[in-house]
């Protein structure tokens, strides 16, 4: 198997990238589906949740309210640093099930593991990257894509943009860098070439 570690802050493009590796064969498996598996009703996550955050983290129907939540860890370090310490090993075993599964099934998979957080947590993950690729925008063209995208004032824009690692910290575990600063067309052309790289890549670490 080929392991590609993909990362991005928000509003970088990463999904689109993920979207067209998946559209040529790659296994995506994405950390923000699985932060939300584990958190759901049954999960063991969420009754840590509110034990710690209170219920007023739940919705009348007993799910995550996931906009309350968020609303409270990204202006704070210190809880968000508690949310993760309570989800974070959750999705690192959950991530291991499922890659452990694609290479199960096909021995010679190029599998794409989808990470927001892989600078904050590159050491954490229970598996070696043959390949770390990042998508980097400006943080104007993300704060503008989350306004006018996502519907964020831009005071909330800059809290998600701030909760994460600064671009230099992405960059400095790059292996690939794609630069979704242009048009879409661009990022998908670039996306194009790093498939073509990793399939040859996979090729080459068949054994003989």
């Amino acid at each position: 198997m080929y392991l590609i570690g993909l990362t991005g802050g928000i509003a970088s493009g990463k999904s689109v990238v993920a979207g067209r590796l998946a559209s040529h064969g790659a296994v995506v498996v994405d950390a923000d589906v699985l932060a939300r598996e584990v958190v759901q009703p049954g999960h063991p996550a969420l009754d840590d949740i509110v034990r710690e955050f209170g219920p007023g983290m739940l919705l009348p129907d007993g799910t995550l309210d996931r906009a309350a939540l968020g609303a409270l860890i990204f202006a704070d370090p210190q809880r968000r640093a508690v949310l993760n310490a309570i989800t974070h090993p959750r999705i690192r075993d959950r991530a291991r099930s499922l890659i452990d599964e694609a290479i199960a099934r096909n021995p010679n998979a190029v599998i794409l593991h989808d990470v927001p957080l892989l600078a904050e947590t590159v050491g954490q993950w229970p598996f070696a990257y043959d390949l770390v690729v990042v998508v980097n925008a400006s943080t104007e063209t993300r704060l503008r894509r989350l306004v006018e995208l996502r519907g964020m004032t831009r005071q909330e824009a800059l809290h998600r943009v701030n909760s994460q690692a600064t671009d230099a910290e992405r960059l400095a575990i790059a292996d690939v860098v794609i630069d979704s600063d242009g048009d879409l067309e661009d990022t998908l052309r670039q996306a194009d070439e790093l498939w073509e790289m990793a399939a040859a890549s996979a090729v080459s670490k068949r054994p003989e």
